[in-house]
């Protein structure tokens, strides 16, 4: 059983309550839930992870380095800010895959550059909170390609 670190940025903890017109109603824990689930299915352990702050979400990143097959990571608004954030996945190289629960590109034009995805592997955005299920299937799966 591998570890997929699952790691949310700023505000997120506010998912269900902010805007839900664009990010829908579901919690984070729901969120959560639903990792968990997909994960617990395909074999996989769930490290799950939400901050505000950006050194705490370099930190995580740096533990995964140690113990983790995958990350699967929002990093919200750090997706358009922080190269420190893609420094420290430039250091771990097992698979990324980037999440965005709204469709980034329909939005201002600010949204549309992510340093992230320099990184990712993949990409997901505007599938809404199941984009993160999505992303554990695709984290499994590029998991598997790489222990062959």
């Amino acid at each position: 059983m591998s570890l997929i670190y699952v790691i949310n940025g700023p505000n997120l903890n506010l998912l269900g309550k902010r805007q839900p017109h664009i990010y829908g109603d579901e919690t984070l824990v729901d969120v959560e839930a639903g990792c968990r689930r997909v994960a617990s299915e395909l074999g996989h352990e769930i490290r799950f992870h939400q901050s505000n702050r950006e050194y705490e979400i370099i930190d995580w990143i740096h533990e995964a380095r140690e113990d983790a097959s995958g990350i699967v990571i929002n990093p919200a608004a750090f997706t358009h800010t922080s190269v420190a954030i893609l420094d420290a996945l430039n250091t771990f190289e097992p698979p990324v895959i980037e999440v965005h629960i709204s469709n980034v590109y329909k939005r201002e034009p600010f949204r549309h550059h992510s340093f992230v995805s320099q990184r990712a592997d993949g990409v997901i955005a505007g599938l809404g909170t199941e984009g993160y299920q999505l992303a554990v299937r695709s984290i499994a799966t590029l998991i598997r390609a790489t222990t062959r």
